[in-house]
């Protein structure tokens, strides 16, 4: 018998979700809190939900699993998840007694403040859940302090000054998840060296046998054969070395090019067809860029 696909439902207003969830409609049209335990059945259905809405989860205890995508992750207490709008949420496999918050927020609540561009650039928001935040018992507390900052300013009269004091803890609460993001990646130095590791031996492998055949490789092969998501897998390059996954990608085309025109007879056309390029003024444009001369240049220093 064929398996019947899960239905994906879009929520595009916080009334929406609301509505979804059995709750009474929201306080405030763009943005909400809600507790997790408000939320659980509405989780637990096999339905996907697609939310046009920015959505921090922060995970005080979670007796269960939740489903991203085709994974199920285990959290223990004090995790943070982020997600940014249009993503797919999926099942979440938990009991009664998990405990947390999410938050809610509509682009256009936004609107009209620095953050509304400022917040695309925090790259957590595309992370998978398997990359979510785990705090400490401080930094737990910390962020929970904001959410009930933001919570009772929803709960209070709402006036002029109401979503200038929400955005301003929101933009503290980004602020904070930044901080604890680059601690999680030094406390796992361990393991992110070796997926450094893993990096370095598949970018190595591609060049050897897939770039002359499919072109360049792109940050985002690197990091779906590493199960990582793109922005992760730039983020924690950048903790350790400093370079995110493109600048290591230009790094070793450098590095394998060099090589090449050093060694082998091979003309610059072949050097750039070898590594992947489409058109062999791109490759020199970019060994210049990097190298500041031309392969040609580089080449004649070993005659």
């Amino acid at each position: 018998m064929k398996k019947e696909t899960p239905k994906i439902i879009k929520l595009e207003s916080v009334t929406d979700i609301h509505r979804i969830a059995g709750l009474s409609g929201p306080v405030h049209p763009m943005i909400t809190i809600i507790d997790a335990i408000d939320l659980l059945d509405m989780c637990k259905s096999n339905l996907k939900y697609v939310l046009s809405f920015y959505k921090i989860i922060l995970v005080t205890k979670m007796n269960g699993k939740f489903k991203y995508g085709q994974g199920h992750y285990d959290f223990n207490e004090g995790s943070l998840i982020f997600a940014s709008p249009n993503q797919v949420v999926g099942k979440v496999e938990a009991d009664t007694n998990s405990e947390g918050i999410s938050i809610f927020i509509h682009p256009d609540f936004l609107q009209g403040f620095p953050l509304a561009g400022k917040i695309k650039q925090y790259g957590f928001f595309s992370y998978a859940a398997n990359e979510a935040l785990h705090l400490s018992e401080q930094e737990r507390t910390t962020m929970q302090s904001i959410f009930s900052i933001i919570r009772d300013e929803l709960n209070s009269r709402i006036d002029d000054f109401s979503r200038e004091v929400i955005i301003a803890q929101i933009e503290l609460l980004l602020s904070y998840a930044k901080r604890f993001h680059k601690r999680q990646f030094l406390t796992r130095q361990v393991v992110n060296n070796d997926l450094l590791q893993q990096f370095e031996d598949l970018l190595n492998k591609y060049f050897e046998e897939k770039a002359v055949n499919n072109g360049m490789p792109t940050v985002q092969y690197l990091a779906e054969t590493l199960n990582y998501t793109p922005n992760y897998l730039s983020d924690m390059l950048r903790s350790l070395t400093g370079l995110n996954a493109q600048q290591h990608i230009h790094q070793k085309l450098i590095e394998k090019s060099k090589d090449l025109l050093s060694t082998t007879s091979l003309t610059i056309n072949e050097v750039a067809y070898q590594l992947g390029f489409d058109y062999p003024q791109s490759f020199s444009r970019l060994f210049k860029l990097k190298t500041k001369i031309s392969p040609a240049q580089y080449r004649s220093t070993f005659s």
